[in-house]
């Protein structure tokens, strides 16, 4: 019986587990993402650094509109932006890009180092964690197990940075006239309604405990 208890708790904790590991999928960082990146940095933010870092303090959550977590990591792999995405190319050749990505199922990957700056939220890349989720359309909605992937995910980060703020996409404008809003360009900005309300109500609701804050009042000039 001590024996039947012992392997049952086993199966347990590991079939547990492993919907909650992170799986290594590195988009592309040769020297020409660095590079960009620097660039990046220093002429939307006023950064300039030798390495392209960051000291993460937010976390920031995302859906794709993209049906597949393949076709997800394919927009995301080369360094430069491609040509469908005119609107922000102007400001940056920089591909854009998160830390993670959680696909339909749950499964959750880090695409890219959590403290190497991926371009995924206007004015806060510096300091922000990005995590992606596959979907958010009509035809492929968010699920409950990105939810719970995403839940999981954020109490990591928590722990292993001095994690402030975790926001939904749609919430990033809010934190403009804050000390942690950098970005130069007063017309640099894009409508965002991503990852949904209800979404972010499901996660922050699952992490109380973490006692995070959230996005500011919307700043009035």
């Amino acid at each position: 019986m001590k024996y039947f208890t012992i392997c049952l708790c086993l199966f347990l904790l590991f079939s547990c587990g492993t919907s909650k590991k992170i799986i290594a999928k590195p988009v592309i960082f040769d020297d020409e993402r660095k590079q960009l990146t620097l660039e990046y940095l220093d002429e939307r933010y006023g950064l300039k650094q030798e390495l392209p870092t960051i000291t993460p303090k937010m976390i920031v959550l995302h859906w794709t509109e993209i049906p597949t977590f393949e076709k997800t990591f394919e927009a995301f792999y080369n360094s430069t932006l491609p040509n469908w995405r005119p609107n922000i190319k102007s400001v940056s050749g920089l591909n854009v890009s998160s830390q993670f990505v959680v696909d339909q199922d749950g499964t959750i990957y880090r695409i890219m180092p959590e403290t190497t700056m991926a371009r995924h939220v206007i004015g806060l890349n510096y300091c922000a964690i990005g995590v992606e989720n596959v979907g958010g359309t009509k035809d492929t909605p968010l699920t409950k197990k990105q939810i719970d992937a995403n839940i999981w995910l954020v109490k990591y980060l928590a722990k292993k940075y001095d994690i402030e703020y975790l926001i939904g996409h749609y919430e990033y404008t809010n934190f403009e006239g804050t000390k942690l809003w950098l970005e130069k360009d007063a017309n640099y900005r894009t409508e965002k309604i991503d990852p949904g309300e209800d979404f972010m109500k499901a996660v922050k609701d699952g992490t109380k405990g973490l006692h995070l804050k959230y996005a500011p009042e919307k700043h009035t000039h």
